[in-house]
């Protein structure tokens, strides 16, 4: 392959729209390998990069890790079909949602007794040694979700 018909990272940056910084994160991750490299250090890709960039960005805006999208990757480059392992990790995604949901769900539903007894509890902020006698009354059981 001659370097004319390869693209430089700034062109492949100007053609998917990202960052000359972001693409080298990707190869220095493997996601995306230049076809050779010059002489003088610059890495050129193959015409192709450009899809290659455009299914990192569909899979990140979907909720895959690079860490994921490279295992996707490297089960494609070994020549087989990764759908499967795909669906595999979606399901996983949205377990791990309905989870956060549950937690994100029980926290709002702790806020707002907090709320409820506060405003049913005007005194508490009558004791000026604390900074905030409402916060100084929530208890340390209480944890945000993560």
């Amino acid at each position: 392959m001659s370097k004319a018909t390869n693209l430089k990272i700034g062109e492949l940056a100007k053609q998917t729209g990202l960052a000359v910084g972001t693409l080298r994160y990707y190869s220095d991750l493997g996601l995306l390998q230049p076809v050779q490299r010059g002489d003088n250090g610059y890495r050129y890709y193959s015409q192709n990069a450009s899809r290659q960039v455009e299914f990192i960005k569909k899979a990140q805006a979907i909720g895959f890790t690079l860490e994921e999208i490279k295992t996707i990757l490297d089960v494609r480059v070994r020549g087989e079909k990764p759908c499967s392992l795909v669906q595999g990790l979606l399901d996983r995604k949205i377990e791990q949602l309905e989870i956060q949901i549950k937690k994100m769900s029980l926290f709002k539903q702790e806020l707002e007794e907090y709320r409820t007894s506060w405003i049913n509890n005007p005194n508490l902020e009558s004791n000026s040694q604390e900074v905030c006698p409402l916060i100084s009354s929530v208890s340390l059981n209480s944890t945000p979700p993560n």
